[in-house]
């Protein structure tokens, strides 16, 4: 099973820029999704960007679109999710995912393989 290992998380001030990375044990050209997920202490799992591989279709939540970004690198089997204007309710523990399912776009229960998390804090 691919190992994924997320990095960059770190502690910022409101309305500055941070990005995160994911990078695979093994590639992962055969899998169908990969997904940045937060969760909040007391609160749900919530996707936030997927990015559909083999076509590079990206979906967003209502609450980053337009401040954040999903990208990928295959040659370094990693996965990216550039933030800007940060908010405070943006802080999170930020994990990444992946998965062979090809519907699973922002539904964290599709997504198979999951990374151990960074955390971001965004203070006002």
């Amino acid at each position: 099973q691919v190992q994924l290992v997320e990095s960059g998380g770190g502690s910022v001030q409101a309305g500055e820029s941070l990005t995160l990375s994911c990078t695979a044990s093994s590639s992962t050209r055969n899998f169908r999704y990969m997904a940045w997920f937060r969760q909040a202490p007391g609160k749900e799992r919530e996707g936030v960007a997927a990015i559909r591989l083999q076509f590079g279709n990206t979906h967003y939540s209502d609450s980053v679109k337009g401040r954040f970004t999903i990208s990928q690198d295959n040659a370094k089997n990693t996965l990216y999710l550039q933030m800007s204007s940060l908010k405070p309710e943006d802080t999170a523990m930020y994990f990444c995912a992946t998965t062979f399912d090809v519907i699973a776009n922002l539904e964290p229960a599709r997504y198979t393989s999951w990374g151990q998390g960074t955390q971001v804090t965004v203070s006002s």
